[in-house]
């Protein structure tokens, strides 16, 4: 089941944003790949450089390779911290998608442009400080659509400065995560 997280006040969409939050052209290659080429593909370089403020500009476009003060995580690695850190693992879907990864919560107002100091980042933080019952170590990993994405960076920055040390961004998103073969939760697939 998909937790909504209430406390959050709404975002408001970009305009490039097709509905349901997918990016053009979401799910136009090839589905299955094989873990090599997926690796490659989560991991290619699109030529953005990384920053450590929250991105302002079109929520879908290239997005860097490296994520200050957090760590880039894969499908592969992402299956594996789900095996190992169980219960602990706070996976926190910002995409608003249709469908999400198992026991995600949903949190798509973290990954509203702002600063750290606005109102979404107290909201964020506190449900955040719920999520974890305290504890900054715990693993934190955000996610949405796919590496040309900004939406998670965000969010994941925002975990960041409300003081989190084990975050995670989960590059690949929904796309890398169905191109794998893994398992859905809710609705029906991007058409």
């Amino acid at each position: 089941a998909v937790a909504v997280l209430l406390p959050l006040a709404g975002c408001s969409k970009k305009d490039d944003t097709p509905p349901q939050g997918m990016p053009p052209g979401f799910g136009n290659e090839a589905q299955n790949m094989s873990p090599t080429d997926l690796d490659a593909w989560e991991k290619r370089d699109l030529g953005v450089k990384s920053q450590d403020k929250l991105h302002a500009g079109a929520a879908h476009g290239p997005t860097p390779t490296e994520i200050p003060g957090g760590k880039l995580i894969t499908t592969q690695e992402l299956v594996a911290l789900q095996q190992s850190a169980g219960q602990k693992l706070v996976l926190l879907e910002v995409l608003g998608a249709p469908q999400t990864l198992p026991n995600a919560f949903r949190a798509v107002p973290a990954a509203a442009p702002g600063d750290f100091k606005d109102q979404t980042q107290q909201q964020f933080a506190q449900v955040l400080q719920q999520l974890t019952q305290g504890d900054t170590s715990a693993p934190i990993v955000t996610y949405c659509a796919n590496p040309e994405c900004w939406m998670s960076y965000n969010a994941a920055l925002r975990a960041i400065n409300a003081g989190y040390r084990n975050v995670m961004w989960y590059r690949g998103g929904l796309e890398a995560w169905q191109r794998a073969g893994q398992p859905v939760s809710g609705g029906q697939g991007p058409t």
